[in-house]
């Protein structure tokens, strides 16, 4: 039977209080999730001898994920990944969105939904799933962004280990939306060496080229003998990533999940199963973190890009997103 459990975690630097809930079954999964940018903040997982480690990056306290830049575990929107110069078109109007990458929009910019204290909406534990559902209202003009939008993430943990995060918004004005999860994974448990070691697979045959200051160039290539073939289970390596992938199908709204992604540690066992009803997976590889994101999202740069999957949300319409996490040992 799964669980969710209530505390309070610290007060934000403007003096809203920031809660944390854990959400764990009886096999020793536990998920732990702030209010403060929706951010999960550890995720224990069991190895095949049974030993239970966080396979996520986290940071001490409330006051280092305040000030941190690598928005670790976070929710991230009104748009994940870049906005080409701060700047992009819809219905004929031209909208300026806050700079905080040179001179692009990186993450929703400086102040985007992962320096946000959401609300809780709700949070119960019944048919063997845990369910935490969190809420944000971003104001007509946040960052930039036009329209009144109102988001909501759920996190739900079953019995069998999944971590399930669905995303919802509607807006009462044209606006683009992309939302993601930032967390980094080692699956040796966090502290423990790089993941060079660790085995990854993606289900993708293109991806999306990018210039020197990583903005797509509109072109979908082939990943055939690129260093970006990872269809076949290949090693992470010590290379540094910053990609955008093409995942399987069409890239529609609503879709069904199907799997995008699969993380292996050879050291641990834990394999880590990436699902998604996302047209694209941001592949983020650093070395001096000693972890990897997997970000599930629309592609970057789309508002530009009108050959991409649409990342427009209108009146009327409801965005929904769904990833899910499935560990197993």
């Amino acid at each position: 039977m799964s669980t969710i459990e209530r505390q309070q975690y610290g007060v934000a630097g403007n003096g809203g209080a920031v809660h944390l809930f854990t959400l764990a079954n009886a096999r020793g999964v536990a998920a732990r999730i702030i209010t403060y940018g929706g951010t999960i903040v550890s995720l224990d997982v069991p190895d095949a001898n049974g030993r239970i480690a966080n396979i996520v990056l986290t940071r001490r306290d409330l006051a280092e994920y305040e000030s941190a830049k690598g928005h670790y575990g976070a929710t991230i929107g009104r748009y994940a990944n870049r906005i080409a110069n701060g700047c992009f078109t819809l219905d004929g109007a031209t909208y300026h969105t806050s700079r905080n990458n040179g001179k692009h929009t990186l993450h929703g910019g400086a102040s985007g939904f992962d320096k946000r204290i959401w609300d809780v909406e709700s949070y119960s534990s019944e048919d063997g799933v845990a369910l935490l559902r969190l809420k944000y209202v971003s104001e007509d003009g946040e960052q930039g962004f036009p329209g009144r939008l109102e988001t909501f993430v759920t996190f739900a943990l079953d019995d069998a280990g999944a971590l399930d995060v669905t995303y919802e918004a509607t807006t009462d004005k044209a606006t683009v939306v992309n939302f993601t999860n930032h967390s980094y994974f080692n699956l040796s448990g966090e502290g423990c060496p790089g993941v060079a070691e660790h085995l990854l697979q993606i289900d993708a045959a293109g991806y999306t080229p990018v210039d020197a200051e990583l903005i797509p160039t509109g072109e979908i290539a082939p990943v055939d003998g690129t260093i970006f073939d990872f269809r076949n289970a290949v090693p992470v390596g010590t290379r540094d990533f910053d990609i955008n992938f093409v995942l399987k199908g069409n890239g529609n709204r609503g879709e069904d999940l199907r799997l995008a992604a699969t993380a292996c540690d050879p050291r641990s066992g834990r394999q880590l199963d990436v699902l998604t009803s996302e047209p694209g997976l941001q592949f983020y590889n650093n070395r001096a973190l000693n972890g990897f994101a997997l970000e599930t999202q629309h592609f970057p740069d789309s508002p530009n890009r009108p050959q991409f999957p649409s990342t427009v949300l209108r009146p009327g319409e409801r965005f929904w997103s769904r990833t899910t996490y499935r560990c197993s040992y």
